[in-house]
Formats: structure tokens, C-alpha cells, sequence
């Protein structure tokens, strides 16, 4: 008898486990402020979803004259400064469906483009070991919106990727994700994700459970077997 679907779900961190979009803007106008520069509020929403190194190219261009590592070392620091301060604003639902999720032996994993130091330092933050797994953006060539960065997790936990459901908060996200095979379900918070093509969209995980999730598996699963059938 096979276990119930899906075999592993595959987090997002910011903005969809945690909200710390916020943070990182906060860190992002200074830095350009101390180089004369100027940083808006949609240029900091252009950047949700972006891999760092992209991100810190946006920066270079905005007159900040670091290197991308040297940039993105400052913004984590940055964050982590902020997070040590105030604690980690987990998304409503997350840290609950999570716990939900370990208790029915899914499998569990954090992709996030995120450094490793940082999403280690969140997921040591939760009170039960919350993940299998950490892929983080130093950890992958391609980040999202490629595929790669999901591809991996699902590899490494041993899990056919079609078996999995993806959460994710940003266009960027969802686009990496859909593109692997997951099912893709988006969680919006700052920007919108209308459109983008998630499998489904939910205002809020909060009230959310496992049994949520193997539904929207399921009855993804039943679409594209019903659509394959149709191409024969």
C-alpha cells in the first residue's frame, strides 16, 4: 500500500514562510541612500522573488559600487540584524501546517535563493526540526524562476518531483516551480500572482492542513491524467 500525496512539500521562505520581504526593503534603502542614491518602494516590490545575485545587480545599478557578494553579505547581515531583534514574523498557518505536515511523515523541504546561513539560522528558529532539507541559493547555479533549485530538493529527498506541492509567495517563485513539475500553489503577499499560472491560489495558509494540501494534489494529479488521456 502506497502512502498518501504528497510524497514532500517544498517551502519558499520569504514571504511565504516568514515575512521578511519587509526586511529586506529596509535594508536595501540605506545601503543605496549612503552612495546618493535614491530607492522606491516599487523598485524594492521589483525585486521580491529575485535571486540575490540579480538583486544585487539592481543595486550596482542603483549606485551602489560593492561587489554582488559584497552586497549580498550586507543584506543578509542586514536581515539577520533585523530578525535578532524582533524575532521571526512567520506567515499565518505556516509554522502550524508545518507541524501538521511532520506529523503525517511528509516530507519536507526549504528552497529559498536565500544564503544557506540565513535559512539555517530561520529554520533553527522553529521549536521542532521543521525541514529534511535546505536548498538555498548558494547552493544552486541556476535560482529560480528556473526549475533547478526544486529539481534539486526533489532529487535529494528521493521523491519524483510530480509527487510534490510547491508554496510560494512571488511570480519569480512560482515560476521556477511550475516549471519543474510541482504542484505550484501561491500564497501572494506583496505582489500579485494573478496570471503567473499556480495550480491554485490561497489568500492565507492559515486553518490549512495536510489533508488541504493532498486534495490539491490529488485533484491536480487527476486533471493531468484526464488531459493526457485526451492527447491519445
Amino acid at each position: 500500500m502506497t502512502s498518501p500525496s504528497p510524497a514532500a512539500v517544498l517551502w519558499d521562505m520569504d514571504g511565504t514562510l516568514v515575512d521578511t520581504e519587509p526586511y529586506w526593503m529596509a535594508a536595501e534603502v540605506p545601503l543605496v541612500e549612503r552612495f546618493g542614491g535614491t530607492w522606491s518602494h516599487e523598485q524594492a516590490l521589483g525585486m521580491v522573488g529575485l535571486a540575490l545575485e540579480d538583486s544585487a545587480r539592481l543595486l550596482q545599478n542603483a549606485g551602489v559600487p560593492w561587489g554582488v557578494d559584497e552586497i549580498i553579505a550586507h543584506l543578509t547581515d542586514e536581515v539577520l540584524r533585523q530578525l535578532a531583534s524582533t524575532g521571526v514574523p512567520f506567515r499565518p498557518g505556516a509554522r502550524e501546517l508545518l507541524a501538521d505536515l511532520r506529523s503525517h511523515g511528509v516530507k519536507t523541504a526549504l528552497v529559498t535563493m536565500s544564503m544557506r546561513r540565513m535559512a539555517l539560522s530561520i529554520a533553527d528558529l522553529i521549536d521542532f526540526p521543521a525541514f529534511d532539507l535546505v536548498v538555498a541559493g548558494d547552493d544552486v547555479d541556476k535560482p529560480k524562476p528556473h526549475p533547478d533549485p526544486y529539481l534539486q530538493a526533489a532529487r535529494e529527498l528521493g521523491v519524483d518531483i510530480r509527487d510534490t506541492v510547491a508554496i510560494e509567495d512571488s511570480p519569480n517563485g512560482l515560476r521556477s516551480a511550475l516549471s519543474s513539475g510541482a504542484v505550484s500553489l501561491g500564497v501572494p503577499l506583496m505582489v500579485s500572482l494573478d496570471g503567473v499560472g499556480a495550480h491554485a491560489l490561497w489568500p492565507s495558509l492559515e486553518g490549512r492542513t495536510t489533508a488541504d494540501l493532498r486534495a490539491l494534489h490529488a485533484a491536480h494529479t487527476t486533471a493531468r491524467t484526464d488531459e493526457t488521456q485526451a492527447t491519445r
